[in-house]
């Protein structure tokens, strides 16, 4: 089993790198059973919404994981309940709404994607460590990839230390910033500390410089605007063994996306 996994996909230029790449990374990899994207930046750099959420599944991608931005459009929110292939993270409390943890049949394969969020530097929420521990619990598949959004790299490593062996893949989101880590574990986990951003990097983390630099110069409010220069698509490819669960390879994406 192939899965792509797309790094946090900001704003237009984010989804127009992930419909441009898409198609080319199938042609290069002989193609992919699940393409999963972290979408939570996809709508102005700030959440998700309707349409733009049925506009990343029309360019290929099967799931979208999210993080703490998922909340940021109201309106999106009650489609959290209808939309089995939107994930939130799976630690926040019972009865919030949406799902944080699901499995997926795709040409014959079955793939589970658990989601979570860290607690360090970023809001409290349940454990997530626990929290994977309950969803492996009630599996019952052997492939499982999980995207862990965090901020502290120190998070995102003893997660997949503490999975390793238990689940296909640990990746990490969040930082926008991609690392150079990527490696499987002793058990067969395959581990990357941050996939990236799929979007401009010609300012700050995604967004314009101009619209960031007045709250570090000055310490004011600014409204920030979405970069579109230096368009990249960042993210992984992993080689999962469909029986064992194992993973046998993991290759990191960084490449212009720019016609």
């Amino acid at each position: 089993m192939r899965v792509l996994f797309i790094g946090d996909i900001m704003g237009r230029p984010g989804r127009e790198a992930a419909a441009r790449m898409i198609p080319r990374l199938r042609s290069e990899f002989g193609g992919f059973d699940f393409v999963i994207a972290n979408g939570e930046n996809s709508a102005a750099g700030f959440g998700l919404t309707e349409k733009v959420m049925k506009e990343l599944f029309a360019c290929g991608i099967d799931v979208l994981t999210n993080g703490n931005h998922v909340w940021d459009k109201k309106d999106f929110v009650p489609m959290l309940d209808s939309e089995p292939n939107v994930l939130r993270p799976a630690n926040h409390p019972k009865g919030t709404p949406g799902r944080g943890f699901a499995v997926y049949e795709k040409n014959g394969e079955k793939l589970a994607v658990l989601c979570l969020q860290g607690r360090t530097f970023m809001p409290p929420l349940d454990c997530p460590f626990q929290t994977a521990d309950a969803a492996l619990a009630e599996c019952g598949v052997s492939s499982i990839f999980v995207d862990i959004h965090a901020e502290a790299t120190s998070e995102k490593r003893a997660l997949a230390v503490y999975l390793d062996g238990r689940v296909s893949a640990v990746v990490g989101t969040h930082t926008h910033v991609q690392t150079a880590d990527e490696e499987i574990l002793p058990g067969g986990t395959a581990f990357l500390c941050d996939a990236g951003m799929t979007g401009g990097h010609g300012g700050i983390i995604g967004m314009s410089a101009e619209s960031v630099m007045p709250k570090f110069l000055m310490g004011t409010p600014s409204r920030f605007a979405v970069c579109e220069e230096r368009v990249r698509f960042q993210g992984v490819v992993i080689e999962i063994d469909g029986e064992t669960g194992r993973a046998l390879d993991i290759v990191r994406v960084n490449v212009p996306a720019e016609d």
